[in-house]
């Protein structure tokens, strides 16, 4: 179980991070405390479902993503052209073959 809370916690400051929020800021947000918001990415405690939810669609990730069950993120693409589609698709690829050429 620890180590499920671990990684919970660790992609929940990823996220908060990537999004530059504060933690006060998230916990406002989601209506709690900023104390709750470190528990969680200290792995002292987990959110709830109802959390884990409110949270998934604050960072825009599924809820599997931050249990640990789907190790895919998918990314907002929305309000984007086709063509910047595209280059998002192609900038991923080159990341995933130089990764590949590194081994």
């Amino acid at each position: 179980m620890r180590k499920e809370i671990f990684s919970l916690s660790e992609k929940i400051k990823s996220l908060r991070e990537k999004s530059g929020r504060t933690q006060a800021e998230l916990a406002r947000e989601l209506g709690i405390s900023r104390a709750a918001v470190n528990s969680w990415e200290m792995g002292i405690a987990a959110p709830s479902t109802a959390l884990i939810i409110e949270l998934s669609n604050t960072f825009s990730v599924s809820s599997d993503y931050l249990l640990g069950l789907d190790t895919e993120v998918s990314v907002d693409v929305s309000g984007l052209s086709h063509e910047e589609v595209a280059a998002v698709v192609e900038i991923i690829e080159s990341i995933r073959g130089n990764r590949k050429s590194r081994k």
